[in-house]
């Protein structure tokens, strides 16, 4: 009975692969706050470390092991509710330039990190991630439909040469007023044929002259809402793609609002911030007047926004913009001739003949990118009565020029765009850009990740229900086959060894249903040894010598065991290709177990079946029960 060396090479050098990247999921991570700048571009120095330090030993909270690096700063908790109240204690003492983050702090010894080793990431329901909530404008994104459509009602009023006297935004649609009852009902007449069938029409008199009241109906303006919120799910899916998360969780709840479960992310401010921003832009001609403009209030059909690179005066552009970042289809970040950070444009089909059309006329005038971000005010307000100090969000818009040009040459569905601060900040307009518009600004309203009370619990239980699992395997195998049981263990062991370490480096995530799998491996990989223990007991029993009928017994085993486990393996990847989050998180477990099964029944336990039997010369009995 031989047995290759190479195979004896071959499990020692997996068995010391995985036992070292299995290390590191002994080591629990640990409740830490991460402090970055509200924008990518920002640049923190130590000193936002100290003052963070100081403000939660003046709130008495305990905190350890502050580091600063990468551009945020880290500070980690003993527990989870100190770590809420040093978020709410940064928040509120920081300012709104900096993004403070909850986050789990690695505690794996440094040269372990070195050779990339890291524990498994968990599953939100074994703590290891971060859910927000976040709660979309439905009333911006009614204003946004509005100013739409009332450039659509310009447009096709202009083209009849009617005149609007006054044209006002309302709660639920727009108000017209004309010089005459006569224009009035031409207007209406107009609007009737060329709008979609979304409005509703109702002619009245106010103080101003001859009004046309244009409504949503209450269907249109369901609609909207359900636009809304189906493209920022949309958006925000593209987003944490972007950001390599996986296995998320992005769902709606309510009519308004989006939940958001990022498990196994480390970096939560970035995504805090990548996730929470609106960032638009729009591509406007610069006014005629806007070499004369010096300030004050801009002449009809302009406005006056800042540059965010030049000292003095605003720069005057129309209203009426060209193109906007709905038409965006594509964008990357890079640098131009000079170094310089630039982002790379492509537009839709009808983002390139708008802005073809635009800049036909236009080769020698000047073009403006205008950069426009939705942001929320926070501040605090403490009732004198009760004591307890309430969070405030006014939602404000930041819009700056990030770029003005002349053009020289009609431009199509390709152009790039310069003026741009920083190369962090162009790699982040562009991800927002490429990821897609959002329908609407959304704000934060909750953010946690999941406590001990829960996270813990469900670690517990699942270690606990894992331990009972394989000593009744264990226990199981050794009463039934004695020492060849003892061997089918030792292998059990090895492949829950091999199955950790797999998955540490894939960067799965563990999660509860991911921890049923493993507990199935369990008995899918001692399943392996029976049949290949029950073989042999067959050979045995027609009288075949000792190493025959291990011999023997491994070969005709062979093709009931792969076939078993092909099957099974098919219904993994089925699971995986149709599942959700948890399903998935099931099936990975379950396809990676079965590959290791199949190793450590075939390969190890074989090997373990050599040394303990293979070199005894006059071997007449196997304790195999």
């Amino acid at each position: 009975m031989h047995y290759p060396a190479w195979k004896y090479i071959l499990i020692a050098i997996v068995l010391v692969v995985s036992g070292i990247y299995a290390l590191p999921n002994l080591y629990m991570d640990e409740p830490a706050v991460q402090i970055t700048g509200a924008s990518a571009g920002t640049q923190l120095d130590n000193n936002v470390l100290t003052q963070s330090q100081a403000l939660l030993d003046k709130a008495g909270l305990a905190h350890h092991n502050g580091s600063f690096e990468n551009n945020s700063a880290l500070i980690r908790l003993k527990t989870a509710e100190d770590q809420l109240k040093a978020q709410e204690v940064l928040r509120q003492n920081l300012g709104e330039n900096y993004v403070v983050a909850l986050n789990l702090a690695q505690t794996t010894p440094q040269w372990l990190r070195d050779i990339g080793a890291k524990p498994m990431k968990l599953g939100l329901d074994l703590r290891g991630g971060v859910r927000f909530v976040l709660e979309v404008d439905m009333k911006k994104a009614l204003e946004q439909r509005l100013t739409t459509t009332s450039q659509d009602v310009r447009r096709v009023l202009r083209g009849e040469k009617i005149a609007i006297k006054s044209l006002k935004n309302t709660e639920n649609g727009l108000n017209l007023t004309f010089n005459s009852n006569d224009e009035r009902d031409k207007a209406q007449t107009l609007l009737q044929h060329n709008l979609p069938m979304d409005f509703t029409y109702r002619p009245i008199m106010t103080s101003e002259g001859a009004t046309l009241e244009v409504n949503y109906t209450e269907q249109a303006l369901t609609q909207i809402n359900e636009y809304a919120v189906g493209q920022n799910l949309t958006t925000l899916r593209n987003r944490i793609n972007e950001l390599g998360v996986a296995e998320a969780l992005v769902q709606s709840q309510g009519s308004n609002r989006i939940v958001v479960e990022l498990p196994g992310v480390q970096d939560t401010a970035e995504a805090k911030r990548v996730l929470g921003r609106t960032a638009n832009l729009e591509f406007r001609m610069v006014a005629e007047e806007a070499h004369t403009f010096t300030g004050g209030i801009p002449p009809a059909g302009t406005e006056a926004f800042p540059f965010e690179t030049l000292d003095g005066p605003p720069i005057l552009l129309n209203r009426q913009s060209i193109v906007t970042g709905e038409k965006v289809q594509n964008a990357q970040a890079g640098l131009d001739n000079n170094g310089r950070p630039q982002v790379s444009i492509t537009l839709d089909n009808a983002g390139g003949k708008l802005m073809q059309n635009a800049t036909r006329t236009s080769v020698g005038k000047q073009m403006a990118v205008l950069f426009i971000e939705n942001k929320q005010k926070i501040t605090y307000q403490k009732d004198e009565a009760t004591g307890e100090t309430t969070e405030v969000r006014t939602p404000y818009a930041e819009t700056r020029v990030i770029n003005r040009a002349t053009i020289q040459a009609v431009l199509g569905s390709s152009f790039v765009i310069t003026g741009l601060d920083s190369n962090e900040e162009a790699g982040e307009l562009a991800l927002l850009l490429r990821s897609g518009a959002l329908a609407a600004p959304m704000y934060f309203v909750e953010e946690r990740t999941i406590g001990p009370s829960l996270g813990q619990d469900n670690i517990d239980k699942g270690i606990f229900s894992s331990k009972v699992g394989y000593l009744l395997v264990f226990l199981w195998m050794i009463v039934f086959y004695r020492a060849c049981g003892v061997i089918a263990n030792i292998a059990l062991a090895f492949n829950i060894i091999m199955l950790g370490a797999v998955m540490s480096i894939i960067g799965s995530a563990l999660t509860l249903p991911g921890i049923a799998g493993i507990v199935l491996t369990m008995g899918m990989a001692v399943d392996a040894n029976v049949l290949i223990f029950e073989r042999i007991r067959e050979e045995l029993a027609n009288g075949v010598r000792a190493k025959s009928a291990i011999l023997a017994g491994f070969d005709r085993a062979f093709s009931s065991i792969f076939d078993a486990n092909l099957t099974t393996l098919l219904v993994a990847f089925i699971l995986f290709a149709v599942g959700t989050g948890p399903i998935k998180g099931f099936a990975i477990t379950l396809a990676i177990g079965i590959l290791t099964s199949l190793f450590t029944a075939i390969i190890v336990t074989r090997a373990l079946m050599q040394i303990w039997y293979g070199y005894r010369k006059n071997l007449t009995k196997l304790s195999i029960g």
